[in-house]
């Protein structure tokens, strides 16, 4: 096992170094920079005045002279300062990423509350109402976008019924702390929670119906049952244990989106957390920022592919890594 890590982070290096390359030259490459964006409409702001600026923030340089500077100094810890919030750009991750985590974590806590036991419920009663009823719930999850769903649930709970907050993550003109602080942040972020949830278990739903279908048709299961066990037993204790299996890996591979935030959500809600940052970085041509946000996300990405593998081979004893 500590072989098979070893080896896996050791990969993982060139992996990064990677994608670097490539998003760095995408960003270099896009039409708009940042100078062209904070100049624009500006009649006042003559050509040796970009130039300056350019000079200033970096962006003068060719795509491969400013990617080895970069990976230079990023070796070092320094990805740089962020152009927009004039700060290092690993600062505002630190900053924002929990934000993003804290609207996350109950969505996740909900999807695996939610989706795992309906997934069950519809496998063990296939070809009933049940199952269609739930086969259709989770379509519905899958197939709506989430700005659609998002302005669907600010129409009828914020405009309308004035239950909840339309946008923002705490009241304004409103000095709370403490206690009172989390309660009205937490009021802020029912709705984006149940956006996230929603869209979130459709998938998830599907995926442990699917392995349950194929655990129930497994002859152990129909040996079980020639014994006498009751229906309960055969598969909450037996069938259950195995189904749990593939739905581990695919719940650590889920982990990292804990930490790199939901753009659309974040930003139809204003809430500013990692991924509303994000966005916002990459319509200013926030290249320093960008780059530090996408190998954090790669970094979680990686950590995640991998301690799905791990889980893998805990829960089942007969996997080995090799």
């Amino acid at each position: 096992m500590r072989q098979y890590i070893i080896r896996r982070l050791f990969i993982s290096i060139f992996v990064l170094l990677g994608v670097s390359m490539i998003v760095y030259g995408l960003l270099r490459l896009a039409p708009g920079d940042y100078v062209s964006t904070i100049t624009q409409g500006r009649p006042d702001v003559t050509q040796e005045m970009k130039d300056q600026l350019a000079e200033l923030y970096g962006l003068n340089k060719g795509v491969v002279e400013g990617y080895i500077d970069w990976v230079s100094d990023a070796v070092k810890g320094d990805f740089g300062d962020s152009l927009v919030y004039s700060k290092p750009a690993t600062a505002v991750i630190k900053d924002k990423m929990w934000i993003s985590f804290w609207m996350a974590l109950p969505s996740f806590i909900l999807q695996l509350l939610i989706a795992i036991p309906l997934g069950i419920i519809s496998a063990t009663k296939q070809y009933t109402m049940t199952d269609y009823t739930v086969t259709t719930i989770a379509l519905v999850g899958i197939s709506l976008p989430s700005f659609f769903f998002a302005a669907i649930l600010q129409r009828i709970f914020a405009m309308g019924l004035k239950w909840f907050p339309l946008q923002g993550m705490v009241t304004a003109r409103m000095d709370y702390e403490g206690f009172a602080l989390i309660m009205d942040m937490a009021w802020h972020f029912i709705l984006p929670i149940t956006v996230l949830t929603v869209l979130s278990i459709g998938g998830l739903m599907r995926y442990s119906r699917t392995n349950m279908l194929e655990v129930l048709n497994a002859d152990y299961i129909r040996t079980a049952r020639a014994k006498g066990l009751s229906e309960h037993k055969v598969i909450y204790k037996h069938a259950f244990r195995n189904t749990l299996i593939p739905i581990v890996t695919m719940v650590g591979g889920m982990i990292p989106g804990l930490f790199s935030g939901a753009m659309i959500t974040e930003g139809i809600f204003s809430i500013e957390g990692l991924g509303y940052v994000g966005l916002k970085a990459l319509r200013s041509g926030d290249i320093p920022f960008m780059m530090a946000f996408t190998m954090f996300i790669a970094v979680l990405t990686l950590l995640g592919t991998l301690l799905s593998d791990i889980l893998y081979a805990v829960v089942d004893p007969r996997v080995r890594l090799k």
